[in-house]
């Protein structure tokens, strides 16, 4: 059952924005330190990356924030536990953070395809009740894909999916050159998971063209009986959904052909440092804005709550 995401309340003020620290200093650490910055629910007490001449620890300074190259050691060293901590490194790397962060209580964010928390993507699972303390967004093919994918198996019955999702070679960083094999897996073990299509298969194309290509990904579908109209009616309302945190997503085409349905996305970033192709980076730092946000408003209601009491 899909679940409608509360953005309002996310982004409502709290008598007290939640403290969070970032580790990762990427493209994507770079523009979470921005979206954080425009969030009235959320207090960015420090970022930590491991080079200290890194791009992302002079783009955090100029909002004032505190810096460190220490990594997740200063995360540790912290006087009082991070109410969140966002996670934008690779998938090894979480694996080693989660095992320290996890007897803090913090809510960490695993912006990571290590699969080693609760899945969440947040028009098909909420983001209001969880599970654990961790976090995991799977990937930024797996934020574009599962709504549609979930939407379709949910009106029609699907027997195969296949995810191909296209980003450009220049916001393909580091992290997720290393995790190109867990991005494979984990997407395609979401898939299945909010689907329950068990014959799926998830491909990530990095593409070196001139101009960069704007992030985009087709979800394919065997669907005996499917009509193009009927797929509109399913997939549309969920790209609304999915609107209302990342507002550059998009259907650009639905086709069917026989029992082969198409349906090709689009997301375009807006961010105050991502170049507009950027979608990939955009999405999955948004449903991860959003997830801390509705956290803060949670804390805020039952900090309200006992203060009544």
């Amino acid at each position: 059952m899909s679940l409608t995401v509360d953005v309002t309340d996310a982004q409502a003020r709290v008598a007290e924005p939640a403290s969070v620290a970032v580790i990762g200093t990427g493209a994507i650490g770079q523009d979470l330190i921005s979206k954080i910055h425009r969030s009235p629910s959320l207090d960015c007490r420090l970022v930590a990356g491991r080079n200290p001449a890194s791009a992302g620890l002079r783009h955090a300074e100029q909002f004032g924030y505190p810096v460190t190259a220490a990594g997740i050691d200063a995360v540790l060293a912290a006087g009082d536990p991070f109410d969140v901590v966002f996670d934008a490194t690779n998938a090894a790397s979480h694996l080693r953070h989660w095992a320290l962060l996890e007897p803090l209580g913090t809510l960490v964010v695993d912006l990571t395809p290590s699969r080693v928390g609760q899945m969440v993507v947040p028009t098909v699972t909420g983001v209001g009740a969880t599970t654990g303390r961790n976090i995991n967004l799977i990937s930024c093919g797996g934020q574009a894909s599962i709504p549609v994918a979930h939407a379709l198996a949910n009106r029609f019955p699907v027997t195969y999916i296949e995810v191909v999702s296209t980003v450009a070679s220049d916001v393909a960083g580091r992290g997720t050159r290393l995790n190109l094999d867990e991005y494979v897996a984990t997407t395609r073990h979401a898939i299945t998971t909010f689907s329950g299509v068990s014959d799926v298969k998830a491909i990530l194309n990095i593409s070196p063209a001139v101009p960069p290509a704007t992030f985009r990904t087709a979800v394919h579908a065997r669907i005996p009986g499917a009509d193009v109209t009927a797929v509109r009616a399913a997939v549309d309302p969920v790209a609304e959904q999915v609107r209302s945190f990342a507002p550059g997503y998009a259907v650009t085409a639905c086709t069917v052909v026989d029992d082969r349905v198409t349906v090709a996305l689009q997301v375009t970033a807006h961010s105050d440092v991502l170049p507009r192709y950027a979608g990939n980076l955009d999405i999955i730092n948004s449903a991860a804005i959003l997830v801390a946000e509705q956290h803060a408003a949670r804390r805020g209601r039952t900090a309200r709550t006992e203060a009544a009491r």
